[in-house]
């Protein structure tokens, strides 16, 4: 896959196929829509174009809102590698930017550089400062340009439409089960091991404190069973995130005891993949009864992870 940050960047394609997206979670609706992309890019013989835009939009144009991400810039670039896209051009979205009409939008963006042969839009998808880039837009476009439209049905999951909302929704829940299943993979959060008070040393429960992307979405608090990736191998854990009101310390941590693990990775980067929420945060009257409650959080975990 190769990727562009500028117009300017974007080498000569064949008979681009292209599609145009915030993607903010990159979830089993995307990913449909992508694959039209590939299925017809191969048809025509050509190559898949997917456009982009860092920051998220809304992150910019609302920002009192602080929508946190579903996504950072690196995890989504990783689920598109995944897929069959040959093109990634990644728009820097400015307040600037945005004033940008539909029509200069598709000229400048994409017909000019791609030379585009066929575009694939969702079913509900707009852009544009106008917001008139939908599907009616983009057919009258196309007779104008000389390119094909297709547009791809709205996705669903036991009865219910697919959206980044939808999922957010179900992350700040700790519903992990849903977020996963609309993902199409399982929620993630990487960091850059730091050093913590090391209490989970002296419980018996040594864990590892990350600090992720501070715009990056923090699950629920509590208690949850993950799996751990630490150079390129995946381990079993038992991750916290909250505030450790037992502690009284009253600061946002991200940590995780990674089982039968016996190395030091303090400054090093891993990725914890969640699972399953187990219970919520809890103050405890002491620490020996924190530690007892360590002992049956770890039990139910790894029966958990057992059947994954």
């Amino acid at each position: 896959m190769k990727i562009y940050h500028s117009i300017s960047e974007v080498e000569k394609v064949k008979n681009a196929v292209v599609t145009v997206g915030t993607f903010d979670g990159v979830h089993k609706g995307h990913q449909k829509l992508i694959g039209e992309v590939c299925r017809k890019a191969k048809a025509m013989g050509g190559e898949s174009v997917v456009i982009t835009f860092d920051p998220l939009p809304r992150r910019i144009l609302h920002p009192q809102e602080d929508i946190k991400m579903i996504n950072t810039l690196d995890e989504k670039i990783a689920v598109f590698s995944r897929l069959c896209v040959d093109h990634l051009l990644i728009i820097r979205f400015t307040c600037e930017f945005a004033k940008t009409s539909s029509e200069d939008f598709l000229k400048k963006y994409i017909i000019e550089p791609f030379g585009m042969k066929a575009f694939v839009i969702g079913y509900d998808h707009h852009f544009g400062n106008d917001r008139k880039g939908n599907l009616e837009f983009m057919t009258r476009m196309s007779k104008k340009y000389g390119f094909e439209v297709d547009r791809i049905a709205e996705e669903k999951i036991d009865h219910m439409a697919l959206s980044s909302s939808k999922i957010r929704e179900a992350i700040l829940k700790g519903d992990m089960s849903t977020a996963n299943a609309f993902l199409g993979y399982r929620y993630s959060m990487s960091g850059i091991v730091v050093k913590g008070n090391q209490l989970g040393r002296k419980l018996g429960f040594p864990t590892a404190n990350i600090e992720p992307d501070p715009g990056k979405l923090i699950p629920a608090y509590g208690v949850y069973a993950v799996l751990v990736k630490w150079k390129d191998k995946l381990y079993g854990g038992m991750s916290n995130i909250g505030i450790r009101p037992t502690l009284k310390e009253h600061q946002l941590t991200v940590e995780v005891n990674i089982f039968d693990f016996n190395h030091n990775i303090y400054g090093e980067k891993i990725t914890i993949y969640f699972v399953q929420h187990t219970r919520e945060e809890k103050k405890f009257k002491d620490l020996e009864l924190l530690r007892r409650r360590l002992i049956i959080d770890k039990i139910k975990v790894s029966k958990i992870l057992e059947g994954v």
